[in-house]
């Protein structure tokens, strides 16, 4: 058979049959799945597969949202604006709320990521949501490398990876005991080139800080923050007015910008495919506190 065979997928229809295949598996075996939507570029792409997977019928999961309380404005508005034209129910669990009643502590350096664990957790028990769709990739990170799509955690949110299944012909397995709950990973295989393909083909829309424009940074350990409240910058680290866009984004105190002119998915699929660094090695401070960072909060609940 020649690669130009009408029976021949391509590579983006195979990653969009597997996820499409995932959403539709959860339906059939939980009872409260939810979607974690930040309004980043890999929970859109999750939204647009899962509403694919149903259509027409509408979706038959709610979105959640830890919100940080240091989040990028862009990104909240195009949050609220996507749940709103796809009539879909948005629950917000708020950092901020669990430090104001002191269920939480502000951390020195200002970072919120890490906080996001404890809203989560209360999230899921309250709403008793039994699986957590979330939009992480292997590619990104040496602990989300060792997830597999269907994530078992235990009663207190914990992943133990000694307890992944196997997940031989894609069948998966969502068996749980009471109080534990399963994290569903559907762009697992997908790279960040393969999502930002993905965007251009369907025409995705996305925030507009995932394309160049001038903004005010400053360099802090090699990466450009934004100004804001949660303490930035110090003194000794100035104010500059930089052409940058963001790879990934996430708290404002963590996700660093990068220089560029990309203005059009296309420019921005030309650069990636030029770079040698994944989005969160090149703009995510949180993930450098230590080699094993993102697993340990993973252990303790994290996404």
């Amino acid at each position: 058979m020649t690669t130009d065979s009408p029976y021949v997928l391509s590579h983006l229809d195979v990653l969009e049959s597997e996820a499409v295949h995932v959403f539709r598996e959860v339906a059939g075996e939980f009872e409260r799945p939810v979607i974690l939507f930040s309004g980043g570029k890999d929970s859109v792409v999750m939204l647009h597969l899962a509403l694919k997977a149903f259509a027409p019928a509408p979706l038959p999961f709610a979105l959640l949202h830890i919100d940080t309380g240091h989040n990028f404005p862009e990104v909240l508005a195009y949050r609220d604006r996507t749940a709103a034209r796809h009539g879909l129910r948005l629950h917000v669990a708020s950092v901020q709320e669990f430090i104001d009643d002191g269920r939480l502590r502000e951390r020195p350096d200002g970072t919120r990521n890490p906080l996001q664990t404890v809203p989560l957790l209360d999230a899921i028990g309250t709403h008793r949501f039994d699986a957590v769709f979330g939009g992480g990739r292997r590619d990104e990170e040496k602990a989300r490398a060792k997830e597999r799509v269907f994530s078992l955690r235990d009663e207190f949110g914990g992943w133990d990876p000694r307890r992944q299944r196997p997940e031989l012909w894609q069948l998966y397995n969502g068996r749980h005991s009471p109080g534990e709950h399963v994290r569903v990973f559907p762009l697992s295989n997908w790279t960040e080139l393969d999502v930002w393909q993905y965007i251009a083909r369907e025409r995705i829309e996305l925030p507009e800080i995932y394309f160049a424009h001038r903004r005010e940074v400053f360099r802090r350990d090699g990466m450009w923050l934004t100004a804001g409240a949660w303490g930035g910058p110090e003194d000794g680290e100035p104010v500059e007015k930089r052409r940058v866009r963001y790879r990934t984004v996430g708290d404002m105190s963590c996700t660093g910008a990068v220089e560029s002119d990309a203005t059009t998915t296309d420019a921005v699929i030309a650069e990636i495919a030029a770079s040698r660094l994944t989005e969160r090695g090149a703009t995510r401070a949180d993930d450098r506190l230590s080699d094993a960072a993102m697993e340990d909060r993973k252990r303790e609940g994290y996404f």
